[in-house]
């Protein structure tokens, strides 16, 4: 019964689809999500580069990367074709740009830009080059999101009503200093992912409404608290409700998806002790098979690192023949604006409507 489902979820990239892949950036999200992913997978890393030399050359030395090089190295090699940059938001843009114009194929960091003016500039710019632009939402990758979206486009669901994120953990930000300052940090950074793998199941919704908040004496500066309803002109609804400063232990993170004919339910087990996590939980019950109560989906692969062969799976698979990319960037701007609108509705406190694509 879930053959096709786990079909859904591959993240193998066949052989005739490798291409030399250079790396921008050795901080620790590329130390335990992009290399042990792109390893597993096999995938040709051809040089890394960072700021601080050093860590560059520890990370290369541990995943058998064969050269630490510059930045411009990267560009002007021939052999590179494709770049997969992580480095923090602000830098990202002109390294994207330079990266168009010299040749490469880019897999970026989300979000893609700060805001979405500069990241449509980027869209645009690999559309005039003739350039493939991922962005990396690896969530939609992950096998609990993979899988419970296959099995509500299998049509075992029905018509789908609504989905329900609910996230309460204590998160430790001071493992990345830019975030620990930053004025936008939940919505721009870790909701992101929700809102895309929503938009992955639902589409892009009409209208959106967000709170926020901070625990007094909290470390970071931005939001750690957010409610946010994402509304439909169907009557379809989302709701993504995230804690981060849970200071009693009782640690959870729930997946829900809704519809006439029966629901998906599971856990995100990355939030369980992040990043080493646990697997995903998934269950569906469903009166269209009948499932006669509850039955589990066996999740095989983790989010933190399998997941992140997804993006780039499908970086390679639109260079090679051209195969549309879930998360391309003309895709990513859609989850890019709904985050901007959120920090609009907290504003205003009202619903905002989002912008036309």
């Amino acid at each position: 019964m879930f053959a096709p489902i786990a079909a859904a979820c591959e993240l193998t990239v066949p052989p005739g689809h490798h291409r030399k892949i250079g790396v921008v950036g050795a901080g620790a999200i590329v130390q335990v999500g992009h290399l042990p992913a792109y390893r597993k997978a096999g995938l040709p890393i051809a040089a890394i580069c960072d700021l601080r030399q050093d860590l560059a050359k520890e990370v290369a030395d541990r995943f058998d990367v064969p050269r630490v090089a510059g930045l411009d190295e990267l560009l002007e090699d021939p052999e590179i074709e494709v770049l997969d940059i992580a480095v923090v938001p602000e830098a990202q843009p002109e390294i994207a740009r330079r990266a168009l114009r010299a040749g490469k194929h880019i897999l970026a960091q989300k979000p893609l830009a700060v805001d979405s003016d500069t990241a449509r500039g980027i869209v645009e710019l690999a559309a005039e080059l003739d350039r493939k632009l991922v962005v990396n939402q690896q969530m939609r990758y992950g096998e609990g999101i993979a899988a419970a979206r296959a099995i509500a486009d299998a049509g075992w669901l029905g018509e789908l009503t609504s989905v329900t994120i609910d996230v309460n953990i204590a998160t430790d930000w001071s493992a990345w200093g830019w975030l620990v300052t930053s004025p936008r940090l939940d919505l721009m950074y870790h909701s992101i992912h929700y809102f895309d793998s929503i938009r992955s199941i639902l589409g892009t919704p009409q209208r959106v409404f967000c709170a926020a908040g901070r625990r007094p004496g909290q470390l970071a500066t931005g939001e750690t608290r957010t409610t946010t309803t994402l509304l439909y002109d169907d009557g379809r609804s989302a709701l993504v409700n995230v804690n981060h400063e849970n200071v009693t232990g009782d640690h959870y993170a729930r997946l829900r998806i809704d519809g006439s004919k029966g629901s998906v339910r599971g856990t995100i087990g990355l939030l369980y002790d992040y990043p080493h996590g646990r697997p995903d939980t998934l269950e569906v019950n469903s009166i269209a098979l009948p499932t006669d109560g509850w039955v589990p989906y066996p999740v095989t692969t983790r989010w933190i690192p399998d997941a992140f062969a997804g993006p780039m799976r499908a970086l390679l698979a639109a260079i090679a023949d051209d195969t549309p990319a879930p998360t391309s960037g003309a895709d990513s701007l859609g989850t890019l604006r709904l985050v901007e609108a959120c920090y609009a509705s907290i504003a205003s406190g009202s619903a905002q409507a989002l912008p036309a694509p």
